[in-house]
């Protein structure tokens, strides 16, 4: 993985985290060359962020975790990010807790991700409702509900009625997702996810902006999360 500490950055104190998931043929420098580094920087410097840290860690749990690999639209491949949610809650937030200046508690802590990182983020976020307060999805993949794509087939980690925050953190979850008018590779799942968390009553914030499925759609989605979360 990598850290990236705001500047100044002391013991003294203590941060909330922001944990960046990339997407499905990247690794945990996906988001490096996004120029977030300098956005974040940016936005804490003029004040329009919270001091933060960010991790951005491989969340592809299998035994070849490269970037790139041969079998990208396998299950095997895909599902291993699924797996991510155990590693991130066994060893990742303990991991950062035991070694970092962190703010814990929900409140301090934020998941966001793109594409498969997207559906990752929801994932965690809709499974770890206790620990985490803050989810971002943008442009998020296909696999939340069943589907059929590019000769692939899932089940879905959710189905439309499971796909929900219990009563008591409806109101108290921040949830961003975004969608490109021109994505032709997650196509109108993300719209799925919109429309099932509309008729659940789950609040959050959902936007379209023209473009496909690539950087600024998710430079676009990270400076807007960035700006809400640990206000």
């Amino acid at each position: 993985m990598n850290i990236i500490l705001p500047a100044g950055y002391t013991e003294d104190k203590k941060y909330p985290v922001l944990y960046l998931f990339h997407g499905g043929m990247g690794d945990e420098n996906d988001w490096l060359s996004g120029g977030i580094v300098n956005t974040i920087g940016n936005m804490i410097s003029w004040e329009e962020a919270a001091e933060m840290i960010l991790v951005l860690p491989n969340c592809r749990c299998r035994e070849n975790d490269a970037a790139n690999p041969s079998d990208g639209l396998a299950p095997e491949h895909v599902q291993s990010f699924d797996r991510f949610l155990t590693d991130f809650e066994d060893n990742l937030m303990p991991y950062m807790e035991q070694n970092y200046s962190i703010a814990t508690g929900r409140e301090n802590t934020a998941i966001a991700g793109f594409s498969m990182g997207g559906r990752t983020a929801l994932n965690i976020g809709f499974h770890l409702y206790e620990k985490i307060k803050y989810i971002g999805a943008f442009t998020p993949a296909y696999g939340i509900f069943e589907y059929e794509n590019m000769g692939l087939h899932e089940d879905g980690l959710f189905n439309e009625e499971t796909f929900t925050l219990p009563d008591e953190y409806k109101n108290n979850t921040f949830l961003m997702m975004n969608k490109g008018n021109q994505d032709n590779m997650v196509n109108d799942e993300p719209v799925r996810y919109h429309e099932a968390l509309l008729k659940n009553g789950v609040p959050h914030a959902y936007y379209t902006m023209d473009g496909g499925h690539d950087w600024p759609l998710w430079r676009n989605g990270f400076y807007n999360f960035a700006r809400y979360i640990f206000q």
